[in-house]
């Protein structure tokens, strides 16, 4: 079967640039949702662990209790508890949904400062605060998210501003509040980070992807590779075709070995008949359910290392194919 190789090194370099722009490590908070973007989630939390990092944020309370050994602080952003916990805070991402949280939960609000997806309107910040009073909740802490961080866009420097606007309002109201709003590509963008904490993801695993115009002098480097396994090989002639609807046909005669990684595991089919590996592999015919093609006759084959570059010919983000990758298929860090 088609497997994953996590590289303990680059993760690691890739935590101590994020480090050295946060200034202390204990500001760092992991985000290790969706399988730690497809990297394994048990995985990337041993490593976190080992590497030193006490927080993470995750997407569910399935995901948090899986983890809930390796860190001290963890943040579920969409789900809501049956009880309280000492160690996991949950998202108020709707004011309407306060009502659904045990006493004494421990929370964070968040703000909706113009993505317009989740989080109250700063409009409603004293109502939703008198609420969370009301239902026993314990605030911790208030942060945002940022629709345009990766990209020269106004929105940016706006939705920064109208934050800023609500710290300075709620700090005169409480001292201990903590606050957060950067993301990866945030952070990056930040000259002096001055925040309680990051969430900071996709820029772990070594993937981030901002604008030329914007891009810092930083090196990350991809923490994932993927690799398969040759299921069969055969010479085809000239005018022979290769898979579903036969939209390859050789021009020569060459040799195609069937690979065990297909869609159902993860490689999405809008690379069929145009990616290639890292060594120039070429893929040939449609990806299919649980095979692809390539002219190759190696018994394994890295289909790739970095999942930016697989993108480029998919067209769509690095973190689509790395949430894509099955967690079925095996994980080794090396």
């Amino acid at each position: 079967m088609a497997r994953i190789t996590i590289s303990r090194e680059n993760f690691f370099f890739n935590l101590d640039a994020i480090v050295k722009k946060t200034g202390d490590i204990k500001k760092v908070a992991l985000v290790l949702k969706d399988n730690a973007y497809g990297h394994g989630l048990l995985e990337v939390a041993r490593l976190a662990k080992e590497y030193g990092i006490t927080k993470a944020v995750v997407r569910s309370q399935d995901e948090a209790e899986r983890i809930e050994e390796f860190f001290e602080y963890i943040l579920v952003l969409a789900d809501t508890p049956k009880s309280p916990s000492k160690k996991i805070r949950y998202t108020i991402n709707d004011i309407k949904t306060i009502k659904n949280f045990p006493k004494e939960s421990l929370v964070e609000l968040k703000v909706n400062t113009g993505m317009n997806r989740n989080g109250v309107d700063i409009s409603e910040l004293d109502e939703a605060i008198a609420l969370i009073k009301t239902q026993g909740l314990i605030l911790e802490a208030v942060f945002t998210h940022h629709s345009c961080a990766d990209e020269v866009s106004v929105k940016f420097q706006v939705q920064k501003a109208a934050f800023e606007a609500v710290k300075l309002t709620l700090k005169e109201e409480s001292q201990s509040l903590r606050f957060h709003s950067c993301n990866s590509a945030a952070l990056f963008r930040e000259e002096h980070f001055s925040e309680d904490m990051v969430r900071v993801g996709i820029a772990a695993y070594g993937c981030l992807e901002l604008s030329r115009e914007i891009a810092s002098a930083f090196t990350l480097k991809p923490v994932l590779s993927l690799y398969a396994r040759q299921l069969s090989s055969r010479t085809i002639c000239e005018g022979e075709h290769v898979g579903y609807s036969s939209t390859f046909t050789a021009r020569k005669e060459t040799v195609v070995s069937n690979y065990d990684f297909g869609y159902g595991d993860g490689f999405l089919r809008a690379c069929s008949n145009t990616y290639e590996t890292p060594s120039g592999v070429k893929i040939v015919g449609r990806i299919s359910m649980d095979n692809s093609s390539f002219m190759s006759e190696k018994k394994e084959l890295l289909i790739f290392s970095d999942a930016s570059r697989m993108a480029e010919y998919a067209k769509t983000i690095s973190y689509e194919i790395l949430t894509s990758l099955k967690p079925h298929l095996k994980r080794e860090i090396l």
